[in-house]
C-alpha cells in the first residue's frame, strides 16, 4: 500500500517538479510535447506562466494559423517574444486576426521578429503594432513590400522601441529615418543594411537625435558621404559599426569616427578610399577595438598595422587584412607576435 502511494506521489509530484525545472531549458516544440505525457504534467507546466513567454515558429509552415491558434490559448496570454523568422504562410490577414481576436495576449509583447516574411505589408504592420504597446525589439529584415507607412504605424503605436532592424527594406526613405529619430531618442540598435533609398539627410537625423546608439549597421550603402560619416562621432556610446562598402568614406570621415572611443567592432571592408591615415586615427582613438576588417582596401600599408599593434594589441581578437596588397603577407605566428590575442585572421572568404 505504501509503495503504491509512493509511486503515485512520484508520478504526480516529483516527476512534474523535475520536468518543470528541465523544461526551462527545452525548445518550445519539445516543451509542447511534454504536455502530452500525462494530465498531471500538463497541469504543472501550464500553471507556470514563465514557461510560455516565447512563441517560435521560425522556418515553419502554416505559421500564420499556428500563431493565431497559439495566442488563443490561455497559457500564452503573457507572451513576450514572437519569432516568425522565415516562417511560411504568414500574411497580413493573420496579423489582422490577432488584432481582433488576441488583443489581450499581445499586451506584454516585447520582441517581434518578422524577418523574411515577404507577404507582410503596411497593412499587416498597422494591425500588429496597434496591439503591442510595450514592444522594444522589432525586426523585419528582407521585406521589400513595406514602405514609410509601416514606420509611421510603428512609431505611433510602439513608443518604447530600442532595437530596430530594417535591413533590406528597400522602399523606406529618409522619411522613415526622420520618424525614428524624432520618436526613439533612446534607440540602441539600428540596422539599415541595403536600404538603398536613404541619403545623408536621413542618416544625419538619426545621428543628431539618437545619441544612445550602441550598434549601427549601414552595410552596402554607397550613397552616404563624409557629410554624414563625420556625424557618427556624435555617438559616444557606439560599440559596433558596420560600414562595409562605404565607397565614399574618406580618411577625413574615418578620423571623425575615431572619436567613438568605446568602439569594439568596426567593419571597413571595401571602403576603397581609406588609407593609412584613417586607420591610424582609428588605432589611436579606438583603443578597445576587438574586431576590425580592412578586407579589400588597397590603400593601407604596414604603417597602419604597426599603429594598430601599438595601440590595440591587447584587445584585437579578429583582424582581416586579406586583399590589402599594400600590407606584407605574414604567417600566423608573425601576426600573433603583433596581436597576441588574435583568434580569427579572416572574416571574408
Amino acid at each position: 500500500m505504501e509503495e503504491a502511494e509512493a509511486e503515485v506521489t512520484w508520478k504526480r509530484e516529483t516527476i512534474p517538479k523535475v520536468l518543470k525545472i528541465v523544461s526551462t531549458r527545452l525548445p518550445q516544440r519539445d516543451l509542447i510535447s511534454l504536455l502530452l505525457v500525462s494530465p498531471w504534467l500538463h497541469r504543472t507546466l501550464v500553471s507556470h506562466p514563465s514557461l510560455w513567454l516565447v512563441l517560435d515558429f521560425s522556418q515553419m509552415g502554416n505559421a500564420g494559423n499556428r500563431l493565431v491558434a497559439a495566442l488563443s490559448l490561455p497559457r500564452y496570454h503573457h507572451v513576450k517574444h514572437i519569432n516568425l523568422e522565415f516562417a511560411h504562410d504568414i500574411e497580413d490577414k493573420h496579423l489582422e486576426l490577432l488584432k481582433s481576436k488576441c488583443l489581450d495576449s499581445l499586451q506584454n509583447l516585447e520582441s517581434l521578429n518578422l524577418n523574411g516574411c515577404q507577404k507582410i505589408s503596411d497593412k499587416g504592420i498597422e494591425a500588429i503594432t496597434s496591439v503591442c504597446p510595450i514592444l522594444k525589439v522589432f525586426s523585419i529584415y528582407w521585406n521589400v513590400r513595406i514602405t514609410d507607412m509601416s514606420i509611421e504605424h510603428l512609431v505611433k503605436n510602439c513608443k518604447h522601441v530600442t532595437d530596430l532592424n530594417l535591413s533590406g527594406c528597400k522602399k523606406i526613405s529618409d522619411k522613415s529615418l526622420q520618424l525614428v529619430a524624432e520618436n526613439y531618442p533612446k534607440l540602441e540598435f539600428l540596422n539599415l543594411t541595403r536600404c538603398i533609398n536613404l541619403t545623408d539627410h536621413g542618416l544625419q537625423q538619426i545621428l543628431f537625435k539618437c545619441s544612445f546608439l550602441q550598434s549601427l549597421n549601414i552595410y552596402a550603402l554607397s550613397s552616404f558621404t563624409d557629410e554624414a560619416y563625420r556625424r557618427i562621432s556624435l555617438l559616444t556610446y557606439l560599440k559596433f559599426l558596420d560600414l562595409c562598402g562605404a565607397q565614399n568614406l574618406s580618411d577625413d570621415g574615418l578620423s571623425c569616427i575615431a572619436k567613438c572611443v568605446n568602439l569594439v567592432s568596426l567593419n571597413l571592408t571595401w571602403c576603397v578610399r581609406v588609407t593609412d591615415e584613417g586607420v591610424i586615427a582609428i588605432a589611436q582613438g579606438c583603443t578597445s577595438l576587438e574586431f576590425l576588417s580592412l578586407f579589400g582596401i588597397v590603400g593601407v600599408t604596414d604603417k597602419c598595422l604597426e599603429a594598430l599593434s601599438s595601440s590595440c594589441s591587447n584587445t584585437i581578437t579578429t583582424l582581416d587584412v586579406n586583399g590589402c596588397i599594400g600590407i606584407k603577407r605574414r604567417s600566423r605566428d608573425e601576426l600573433l607576435h603583433l596581436f597576441p590575442h588574435l583568434k580569427c585572421f579572416k572574416v571574408h572568404s
